[in-house]
């Protein structure tokens, strides 16, 4: 049987950046090609993996014109990890590029034209700006196409880092990641060694089988870390010793916890998780409001770029002390109890009920009286009968998920129609889609981009919202 030839693309000049990550040029023809592995700026030849009828996607295979905007990436690891595509190009640009995306989704999908564009909020750290990480304990870990063709013995095929993106299971093994703050890759590293020396089982991810699986770490703002292992069975004399071992070389660990999981996944969200040492969680504090985080918490990941998105929530929402406040999509109560503190009272809604409880909790840590959490998909829960049953809402908050918000969410809010709306999104384009169903009744006043996740691709947008 022949083999496909591969369709080659000559001198594709690329002029923007696209979604997730990927470089925008033309073909002669006109035809749009979205390349990944290359930046705005760059000319190169690319070979196309999928033919549409409006467009090429295609992967660099040269580059011929190297951009003005690249820079030289930190990581040895880039262009195999995947997590920091744009490590290559100055920050400057990235944001450029960040802040033309939202505005053009704004514009293309949402249909709307007049609105300020505040200047994209960058993020004073570009490394190392991540409190949370996890990786993976894997005894099959990545090999390079050298180490594939070579005849040579590389030695251990152990590996505790990233899942190569599409090969689940495929383990980078990392050396450095510049996405954490020491101690984190010195915890990770050591961890690896001891396991080495000791003999102790990285996880079969095939077969799921073997002792070590996951280690995520967390920190606050004050330097305090917590440590988790999931380990797929008990072992508790490795287990003991490995422990050990980590609260004797890191004093900076102040609590360290496990959980036994045989699942066929990752989650750790219906595992006991156990307390080895510390009280389990660590607690973080927001301009004066304190925040319980536990293994299981979510919590924005880049906690200084966290503080300022909230800070301008609050900023757009210009409360002045007697309003009802609804925050959709409310998670862990927040930005709720952020606001909470300029509002008369706030209504808060989320689907997931250990969000819930964490919320009330927080509450009661904060000594706010003036919030109210309810558990339930948004879409049965925010309904004609809630509406009937709570105080209009003077402002409405909204930070929904990457798909955005139903569209029966939509219609609830057009019927409650809050005088103002703050709709903060992880997603622009959901966010436009969204914004078109609603400008027949809200003007857009203006729009905020936020980089919450600098080197990569992804942007935050604040958008304020006046009924007409």
């Amino acid at each position: 049987m022949r083999k496909k030839k591969d369709v080659i693309l000559e001198n594709i000049k690329l002029f923007a950046a696209g979604a997730k990550g990927v470089a925008i040029g033309k073909t002669e023809e006109g035809k749009t090609v979205l390349i990944s592995g290359a930046i705005p700026g760059d000319v190169v030849n690319a070979r196309v993996r999928k033919s549409k009828s409006k467009y090429f996607e295609a992967e660099v295979k040269e580059i011929v014109e190297k951009s003005p905007f690249r820079v030289e990436p930190k990581c040895i690891h880039f262009g195999t990890c995947g997590g920091c595509k744009w490590q290559n190009m100055s920050y400057e640009k990235q944001l450029d590029f960040k802040q033309e995306e939202v505005y053009n989704n704004i514009k293309r999908i949402g249909g709307i034209d007049d609105f300020e564009t505040v200047p994209i909020l960058g993020a004073e750290e570009q490394y190392f700006y991540r409190n949370k990480m996890e990786f993976s304990f894997s005894n099959a870990r990545w090999l390079s196409q050298y180490e594939i063709s070579s005849e040579e013995n590389f030695g251990s095929r152990d590996a505790l880092g990233f899942h190569i993106p599409g090969m689940w299971s495929k383990i980078l093994d990392l050396k450095e990641c510049f996405l954490q703050e020491d101690p984190s890759n010195a915890i990770r590293l050591a961890v690896k060694k001891f396991a080495e020396n000791k003999g102790l089982d990285f996880f079969d991810v095939k077969e799921q089988k073997g002792f070590l699986r996951t280690l995520m770490m967390r920190q606050n703002s004050k330097g305090e870390w917590m440590v988790l292992f999931q380990l797929y069975r008990e072992e508790k004399e490795n287990r003991t010793q490995l422990f050990d071992f980590l609260l004797e070389q890191f004093p900076q660990i102040k609590t360290l916890v496990y959980a036994i999981n045989p699942k066929q996944n990752d989650s750790i969200y219906d595992l006991n998780v156990n307390v080895y040492f510390g009280e389990g969680f660590l607690m973080e504090e927001m301009d004066g409001l304190k925040f319980k985080i536990g293994p299981k918490s979510f919590f924005q990941t880049n906690y200084k770029q966290a503080l300022e998105l909230y800070r301008k929530t609050l900023e757009f929402a210009d409360l002045k002390g007697d309003e009802v406040v609804y925050d959709l999509y409310t998670g862990t109560g927040t930005i709720a109890q952020y606001v909470a503190r300029n509002a008369k009272h706030v209504i808060g809604i989320e689907s997931v009920q250990e969000a819930i409880d964490a919320a009330i909790e927080h509450a009661e840590l904060n000594g706010l009286t003036n919030t109210t959490f309810y558990c339930g998909d948004m879409k049965n829960v925010f309904n004609d009968e809630f509406l009937e049953n709570h105080p209009k809402a003077d402002v409405l908050i909204t930070d929904p998920p990457r798909d955005g918000m139903h569209q029966k969410v939509v219609e609830q809010i057009l019927k409650l129609a809050p005088e103002k709306v703050v709709y903060v999104s992880c997603n622009s384009a959901t966010q436009a889609r969204d914004l078109a169903l609603m400008k027949d009744h809200y003007a857009l006043v203006k729009i905020l981009p936020v980089d919450m996740f600098p080197q990569t691709h992804h942007v935050e947008n604040i958008a304020l919202l006046i009924k007409k």
